[in-house]
């Protein structure tokens, strides 16, 4: 049985680094392709992306169920999370220092993406089974592309089932906080701890989820700010109270980058995979996730949502993700031996704020980690609503659960390879249908920026 389940392990690690290199190639070309066919966007209206949060819709009968600012703060709520903090310690493990470099480049292009996305789910909704308008990546196909195009709808929603299902999130709180009671006091039987922290993370979910979207927008709308206020003045402290240290911090991110050494072996390329895979799970740009939060928001207008969903990749992987790696690298703490994830970053902390450290960091994991699941459940309930119709889709959320209780004693080798294998198996049909509808929002922009 050992064999047979190790044997499962490795196949599932061989299969996602089989995608590693297509993805990449996928995602940083469809970025620059977007950047470049948006007139560079992203950097030219960035403050009108902003300003627009604060306009309210105009249009009274616009078809939504959240506002722009909730479906932005969701989406994010959906990011900024454990990926953002134990995702960029498991790149700098796996691709060193370099990696880092390249998640600020896909942030930058995945803000080019995630504009077009934003703007395609507003564009292409379509009504779901019980008559109610729905936006995602599924209804983009079918309904900007035609009903010929469904199987690739319904090979994204398949896959989505797997990606939303939280199991990096609860493995990795679930981490932390074995972590903090390891220090405190010897603990015999990990699994059981770990059992029994997962079956608590369920409960806590369950009383959110169990909600609905508005239920989950309007925690997402009030914790993602403050947390990531928070975590920017954790972080500056650490960064302030080691000022020496932080040019060879960025001098090593730009030498990794570039040598095509990092990695494990030595491996050429490693740095590139693995900071854009990471940022991919951070950022979601391309994978067809967030499509489905900005296509519940209340707005008539099609590119202004776009404008709202490009400023998540600069917040979640720029921003977070790089004081996440100047907590880590300031330290220099970390193996590239082996995968880690929160641990090194626990440490670092605990390291750089002696005695609170650790305690600091795992409050904002488990805040970080709550708002993640919070919105994931949403995005499986409708994928699931779309493959089996909007009545079941509610039943998913017991599956999400349950998994939770699952993600938490799996190894993080185990819940990497089935993550990234999710992420890469839906953006490919999601970014293929962006690229044909490209054109449509090139249109939509030149009616909206006229006026």
């Amino acid at each position: 049985m050992t064999n047979l389940w190790t044997s499962i392990e490795n196949s599932i690690i061989s299969f996602s680094s089989f995608l590693g290199t297509p993805l990449v190639i996928l995602l940083i070309g469809g970025g620059l392709f977007f950047m470049i066919y948006s007139r560079f966007t992203p950097f030219r209206y960035y403050l009108r992306a902003i300003k627009s949060l604060r306009e309210k819709e105009k249009d009274p009968t616009a078809s939504g169920q959240i506002s722009s600012f909730e479906a932005l703060t969701s989406a994010i709520a959906a990011t900024v999370g454990m990926g953002s903090i134990s995702g960029v310690a498991v790149a700098i493990t796996m691709g060193g220092p370099g990696a880092i470099f390249w998640m600020w480049v896909s942030a930058t292009l995945g803000m080019a993406t995630k504009f077009f996305e934003g703007t395609l789910a507003i564009m292409y909704k379509d009504k779901d089974t019980e008559g109610e308008l729905q936006g995602g990546a599924m209804y983009m196909i079918t309904k900007g592309l035609g009903e010929k195009w469904r199987p690739m709808a319904v090979f994204f929603s398949i896959f989505g089932l797997v990606g939303t299902l939280c199991l990096w999130q609860s493995n990795q709180l679930t981490e932390a906080i074995t972590s903090v009671l390891s220090s405190e006091a010897a603990i015999e039987s990990t699994f059981f701890i770990k059992l029994i922290i997962g079956v608590i993370v369920c409960l806590i979910v369950s009383i959110v989820i169990l909600g609905g979207i508005k239920k989950i927008s309007r925690v997402s709308s009030k914790l993602v700010p403050t947390m990531v206020a928070l975590y920017f003045i954790l972080v500056t402290y650490i960064i302030l109270t080691n000022l020496p240290e932080v040019p060879a911090v960025f001098a090593s991110i730009f030498a990794g980058a570039f040598n095509f050494e990092a990695g494990v072996g030595g491996l050429a390329g490693t740095a590139i995979i693995i900071g854009v895979r990471r940022a991919t799970l951070v950022n979601e740009a391309g994978v067809g996730t967030a499509s489905m939060m900005h296509g519940a928001s209340k707005n008539s207008e099609p590119v202004k949502e776009g404008l709202v969903a490009m400023i998540g990749p600069s917040i979640d992987s720029g921003l977070v993700c790089t004081l996440t790696a100047l907590a880590i690298l300031i330290n220099s703490n970390y193996d590239m031996s082996q995968t880690q994830g929160i641990d090194i970053a626990m440490s670092s902390f605990e390291k750089s704020i002696p005695g609170i450290g650790h305690y600091l960091l795992m409050f904002m994991v488990t805040i970080f980690a709550f708002s993640t699941m919070f919105s994931y459940s949403y995005y499986g309930v409708k994928c699931t609503s779309f493959l089996f119709g909007a009545k079941y889709g509610h039943y998913y959320n017991y599956f999400f659960l349950f998994m939770l209780i699952v993600g938490a004693v799996v190894s993080l080798d185990v819940v990497v390879g089935i993550v990234d294998s999710a992420f890469a198996l839906m953006a490919f049909p999601t970014m293929i249908s962006m690229f044909i509808l490209a054109p449509g929002v090139r249109r939509e922009m030149k009616k909206y920026f006229a006026k």
